[in-house]
């Protein structure tokens, strides 16, 4: 039988964070950390087999997210404070060094982890979003624009279109998306096309657009894809939003000036020294870092990087659970970080 995911929440005085949990506690600690729009049950597939095998499975709903805390000011959104989340909820659950896995701005976070409090970090598993040392945010990005693809009179902030967009049209895109809930969440969640590979991304269109779903304002009628998110799942993840809405989870990309001075901030330019694996879907239209420079700030300050692309889009975790399972494995086994290895 798979083990038991249970839930738990932690509360400080300064917030609370609600999480998913498996596998002993006495096993090594294995951290996941989700991004936009995902609760935390998106690593159900993960945290079952790594359970199996001795691991302490934790994933938290973030900040914003879930049955966590979703702060009013747009401010409390900044990589710090939901770093500095992470930290209390890993003091609390005995503060041993783990391997914290992150998926989309879940990367930044486990990332940030890694640059800013690296006795807490033995590994770093980053999915579909690479390390940015300098900050996952826009002046970052745009200089690593394939102009090649995405001209800069056509498309000057290429497939990061979107982020910009979210940032100069708050408040209709949290509208857009908040119009059907079900159908935004089961539009957004759809499997990688290779047919996408060399060609615009959909998320560079926006602004052209007037927003994702156009003059619309509202996701088309889209039925859920079971092979992606179990339907159960499903529904927890669509209630989550129905609670919460879009405004806080929004609100991330909103903080490129804070979230570029904390990166600034971390020790020896955000070098990260323990070994980090980099899971690349090929048929990512924007995140793929193998027919671009993308992952380049990435390798340059990785002392032990490995990269496995796996033949999916964006949403690998859920798209390609077992093939994620295996990357992560076969690293861990190479760097002899294995549950039967490493128990504190």
């Amino acid at each position: 039988m798979a083990p038991i995911l249970e839930a738990h929440a932690f509360k400080s005085p300064r917030h609370t964070t609600h999480y998913w949990e498996a596998g002993s506690v006495d096993g090594p600690l294995m951290m996941f950390i989700h991004g936009w729009p995902e609760i935390g049950l998106m690593w159900r597939a993960q945290m079952e087999a790594f359970a199996s095998e001795g691991w302490r499975c934790v994933a938290p709903d973030m900040r914003g997210y879930g049955g966590s805390s979703s702060p009013i000011e747009i401010e409390a959104y900044a990589l710090e404070h939901i770093v500095d989340d992470m930290m209390e909820l890993h003091d609390f659950l005995g503060a041993g060094p783990a391997i914290w896995v992150g998926h989309d701005w879940g990367s930044p976070v486990a990332a940030a982890v890694a640059a800013h409090h690296a006795a807490r970090s033995r590994g770093t598993v980053l999915i579909s979003v690479p390390y940015f040392p300098m900050g996952f945010a826009l002046p970052t990005l745009r200089p690593l624009i394939d102009r090649r693809l995405y001209p800069a009179d056509q498309y000057p902030e290429g497939q990061w279109d979107y982020f910009r967009f979210y940032q100069t049209h708050f408040e209709q895109t949290v509208g857009d998306l908040e119009a059907d809930i079900p159908a935004t969440l089961a539009s957004i969640y759809r499997p990688g096309n290779p047919k996408s590979v060399g060609h615009v991304s959909p998320t560079a269109s926006v602004t052209r657009k007037g927003g994702r779903y156009g003059s619309a304002h509202r996701a088309p009628a889209t039925l859920p894809d079971p092979a992606l998110w179990p339907p159960a799942d499903f529904e927890t993840l669509v209630e989550a939003f129905r609670r919460h809405g879009f405004r806080a989870a929004n609100a991330w990309y909103l903080q490129d000036d804070a979230n570029t001075a904390y990166a600034s901030a971390a020790p020896e330019g955000g070098r990260l020294s323990d070994p980090v694996l980099f899971i690349n879907g090929d048929w990512d239209a924007i995140c793929d870092i193998t027919r671009n420079s993308l992952g380049a700030p990435m390798r340059a300050v990785c002392q032990d990087l490995s990269v496995v692309n796996i033949p999916g889009g964006h949403w690998l975790p859920l798209e390609c659970k077992t093939d994620v399972i295996q990357a992560i494995r076969s690293w861990l086994e190479t760097r002899g970080l294995q549950a039967a290895a490493s128990k504190h």
